[in-house]
């Protein structure tokens, strides 16, 4: 295995005595997608928000470029190169798409304050580097079409990729994807799966993807770490997954929904 950009060893949470994750373990290696999955209600979402920063384990660590982030607040862990989408679209309604991902470039800027209300020098040049940038992931998004519209007048679909703009905005190099298919038909879901790729690929980005279509996840993972009730169930990559009969039953039994995801 190669160098490891993750590393969560023995993560325990609970609310109010009831346990979410109990000492779950697993690692990301660099430059690969990892999948978590399991049955509603595993503590999938629960493991973004301890990497994220939102929620604090009772135990355990968790070790990002080697280092233990469970100190660090969520937008330190930003800047270190974490971002992450959410289940439930987390857009600003009210600004364009372009303004959308000119705010996923906040932990870049170097000018403050002061210096933001005189638009010339070092912060008009800054400005407009962040602004390149951005440009080039409406491209890669292929939403120039939509780039001054107001993002809550746009379809679903559409905001689904505006929000994984505003997380490459924060050119990651972990990108945490919580149910990124989530509500889209079969078209969005297979162009969505492309992009995911594509980082990876093109932009060299680690990938922890939670995802309900099995049939995306076996097809475009590395590895895949199934939950169950809050533990690891099982890890390995898609081919062990499918065949792992502990994996099927936690699943109901329902082998071929399971895996085609359709």
């Amino acid at each position: 295995m190669g160098k490891l950009i993750l590393e969560v060893d023995k993560v325990t949470l609970t609310f109010k005595g009831i346990a979410a994750l109990v000492s779950v373990s697993f690692n990301i290696p660099a430059g690969k997608i990892v999948s978590l999955i399991g049955p509603n209600g595993a503590g999938k979402t629960s493991m973004l928000n301890c990497i994220s920063g939102r929620y604090t384990p009772d135990r355990g660590s968790i070790r990002f470029l080697g280092e233990n982030i469970l100190h660090l607040p969520p937008y330190k862990r930003a800047r270190l190169g974490i971002a992450r989408t959410f289940q439930n679209i987390a857009l600003f309604k009210g600004l364009s798409v372009l303004d959308n991902l000119m705010v996923g470039r906040h932990s870049h800027l170097q000018y403050g304050l002061f210096s933001s209300f005189f638009y010339f020098g070092k912060t008009k040049r800054e400005e407009e580097t962040h602004r390149l940038r951005v440009e080039e992931i409406i491209d890669f998004l292929n939403l120039s079409p939509y780039r001054h519209k107001i993002v809550g007048s746009l379809p679903y679909g559409v905001q689904k990729r505006v929000e994984l703009g505003r997380a490459l905005a924060l050119e990651p190099k972990l990108l945490l994807l919580d149910e990124p298919m989530a509500g889209m038909n079969l078209e969005e879901t297979e162009d969505m799966a492309r992009y995911i790729l594509d980082i990876n690929e093109d932009w060299k980005t680690s990938i922890l993807l939670v995802e309900h279509d099995m049939g995306v996840v076996m097809d475009i993972s590395d590895e895949v770490v199934v939950l169950d009730f809050g533990q690891v169930l099982a890890t390995g990559t898609p081919e062990e997954i499918q065949k792992n009969p502990q994996v099927i039953a936690a699943y109901l039994g329902q082998e071929d929904s399971l895996f085609l995801g359709r």
